[in-house]
Parts: C-alpha cells; sequence; structure tokens
C-alpha cells in the first residue's frame, strides 16, 4: 500500500494542473445610456409620457454570448465575454434612459418593465444590424416608429451608426454600442419634439 506521504505531493501536483487548465471566469456587460438634453425641447411638450418597445434584435446577435464579427462571413461567439441582460432588453433600458435625459420634462420607461400610467407615445424599435469588431468599430441599424397611442399615424424613421472603438477590447466595444444608441435615440427624441 502507498505511503501518505508519497500520494500527498502527487495529488497537489495533479490538483494544480487541473487548476491550470480550467476555463477563465466569464465577464459580463451592460450598455450604458448618456445623452445631453436637446436644446430644441419644447416646453409644450412637456409632460409627456413615453414607453420604450419592445425591441427586436437580429436572432444571430439575440444570445447571451457577445457575437463579434471576424471577417465579412464570419462571426465568433465568444463564450468568455456575455451581456448580463437579454440584449433587446438593455437596448430598450438604455434608449429608455437616452430618452429621459434628452427629454427631461417627459416620463420615460421600458415597455417590457410597465407602469400603472398609459403612455401617450410608444416608441417600438427594430434592430437590423448589430454588427461588433473588435480593434475597429461598431455599426447599428434601427428602424423605429413613435406612435401616438391615443391614434394617429406613427412617425417612422431609420437610424444608421457607426461608432469606431477606443481601444482593442470587449469592454471598447461595447461602449461604442453605448455612443451608437446615444445617437440613436437623439433621432427618436427628436421625432417626439416634432409638433
Amino acid at each position: 500500500m502507498p505511503d501518505l506521504k508519497t500520494l500527498l505531493p502527487a495529488g497537489v501536483l495533479l490538483a494544480a494542473m487541473l487548476g491550470a487548465c480550467a476555463s477563465p471566469p466569464a465577464r459580463f456587460y451592460a450598455l450604458s445610456g448618456s445623452v445631453a438634453p436637446l436644446e430644441e425641447a419644447a416646453a409644450s411638450r412637456s409632460g409627456i409620457a413615453v414607453a420604450v418597445g419592445p425591441v427586436s434584435v437580429p436572432a444571430l446577435v439575440d444570445r447571451p454570448q457577445i457575437v463579434v464579427s471576424t471577417s465579412a462571413n464570419q462571426v465568433q461567439f465568444d463564450e468568455f465575454n456575455r451581456w448580463a441582460a437579454p440584449l433587446g432588453e438593455d437596448i430598450a433600458r438604455v434608449i429608455a434612459k437616452n430618452l429621459a435625459q434628452a427629454l427631461p420634462a417627459a416620463r420615460v420607461w421600458p415597455y417590457a418593465q410597465g407602469t400603472r400610467s398609459t403612455p401617450d407615445y410608444q416608441v417600438r424599435i427594430d434592430i437590423q444590424q448589430f454588427v461588433s469588431t473588435l480593434g475597429d468599430g461598431v455599426l447599428i441599424e434601427a428602424l423605429w416608429s413613435v406612435r401616438r397611442v391615443a391614434g394617429g399615424a406613427p412617425e417612422n424613421g431609420r437610424s444608421l451608426v457607426r461608432e469606431a472603438t477606443a481601444g482593442k477590447d470587449v469592454e471598447a466595444l461595447v461602449a461604442a454600442h453605448s455612443r451608437a444608441l446615444a445617437q440613436v435615440s437623439r433621432d427618436i427624441a427628436s421625432a417626439l419634439e416634432s409638433p
């Protein structure tokens, strides 16, 4: 029977080898919002209530993993860099936050959160493209509509935003997406400010 003193170093060595083979821990990312108030924000539009959503995203990026484009026809699902929340919900949250900042007198919330009050307007967003290229930039193409809940024709718009990354890592990529969504939010805010 082997001696305990001989087995102990072998066990420590085996544990160290297994630890070295372990996968790195996953990192989770959330989009952030920040938009300055619109200069042309009209006092007559103060107090409007706006629900943002639903937001649809392409099936290719509608997953926990951050999807990175590696060439014109190839993508990589990054198992260790993930979205902290479903992407469509996070986009709705950020655009709602941006609209609340752009239109300080308005009450704005993500549609999925619900509320006791009925909104005056609903903003629907269909993300056509959500492209992420490490060390280069991002592209967001969004079709959106601003609809008065009480009736009337919706105002439809399209935002196509390219934003360069400030670094080569995933954090810089997520920050670039946040800046691109700020521009989409400004486009929607301008439509909400239209009489």
